[in-house]
């Protein structure tokens, strides 16, 4: 069911101590501010400045907050969490001087105010999150199974690092790096003229190989896959998926540990589509987010219109439009300029 908030403006101000009487100025409007000569400033005054310099954005947050926290029910403890962990952060980071950090590298004037601004800000990702993943296809997701999900591979490496310290010489570290690529490719020569590639891989990696958790075992990494092993291990999984069970690697494999020849050993199916297509969806959603600059303003105008969100004062309405429009295009410069 579509939920509606007419959003009447920031508010017209009561501003008045228990008890007191509200001073009336000339025009006959309430007065926040009063002077002995009749003058003073009214709600109306007030409201009307913070419309022109500051309403838009604190009318947004407000929006959002009441929306967000209607939607993301179950989250509110976390996402106070998430503010009071971020806070504590920055006070271990600043201490006494957190409130002057927070006015001089943010728009915010209180620290209640930027944690609010946190608190708001974690609501959003989910609903930026939540909304990307909409906005992927099942011809995409499909693709996307066809030409990166892989079944697990057993690899076996050999690595050869350059043994050179931090201070040497740039001809030392030269020599250094031209004498471990040659060892790698005196290993792969020795491996074409085997009969039994299995055995001799094993056998060369006990004796060349200096990745001593490893080298006993044959260099066994074990059955590995996408996100198995740490990144320093990207393209030996990336060239592993690129052999067939019982091919090695005939070129060098650099990575930051060093210089590599791998062997795949074995292979598994790949999972089914039905298995990863959520795993796939949160992939190309986060690809989405990272790569679009404007899907978190298109994200939220969705969300706020899915809450049928009117905004009454005109002079408002006119600064939203305005200010999505503008968003927009520059997110689209931004996206074309990457």
């Amino acid at each position: 069911m579509k939920k509606k908030l007419v959003v009447l403006g920031l508010c017209t101000f009561m501003v008045c101590g228990c008890g007191k009487t509200i001073p009336t100025l000339s025009n006959g409007q309430e007065a926040i501010v009063s002077f002995s000569n009749g003058n003073g400033i009214s709600a109306n005054d007030l409201y009307n400045d913070l419309k022109n310099n500051f309403g838009l954005e604190s009318l947004i947050s407000l929006i959002d907050k009441q929306i967000l926290e209607d939607k993301y029910k179950d989250n509110l403890e976390s996402a106070n969490e998430y503010a009071d962990s971020t806070m504590k952060a920055l006070e271990e980071n600043y201490g006494d001087d957190l409130l002057n950090a927070i006015q001089t590298y943010t728009s915010y004037q209180t620290i209640e105010g930027y944690r609010n601004y946190t608190y708001v800000g974690y609501l959003q990702n989910l609903w930026m999150e939540d909304y990307a993943k909409t906005q992927v296809s099942e011809k995409d997701m499909k693709k996307y199974y066809e030409d990166n999900i892989y079944g697990d591979v057993l690899v076996n490496h050999i690595l050869v690092t350059k043994n050179v310290s931090d201070d040497a010489t740039d001809e030392e570290k030269t020599n250094a790096e031209n004498e471990a690529k040659e060892k790698i490719n005196t290993i792969i020569a020795k491996l074409k003229e085997s009969d039994n590639v299995k055995e001799t891989f094993t056998s060369l990696a006990k004796e060349y190989s200096e990745d001593t958790s490893t080298k006993e075992d044959g260099g066994s990494l074990g059955y590995i896959n996408n996100g198995t092993l740490s990144s320093s291990y990207d393209e030996i999984v990336e060239n592993a998926f690129k052999l067939k069970d019982g091919e090695f690697s005939t070129e060098v494999i650099t990575t930051e540990l060093g210089y590599h020849v791998i062997y795949r050993e074995a292979s598994k199916e790949k999972a089914s589509y039905e298995d990863v297509q959520d795993s796939i969806r949160t992939t190309l959603s986060e690809e989405l987010l990272s790569t679009d600059a404007s899907i978190t303003i298109k994200a939220l105008q969705e969300l706020r219109k899915e809450y049928g969100m009117e905004i009454a004062d005109s002079e408002l309405q006119s600064q939203y439009a305005r200010y999505i429009q503008n968003a927009l295009a520059q997110a689209q410069q931004s996206t074309t300029a990457d």
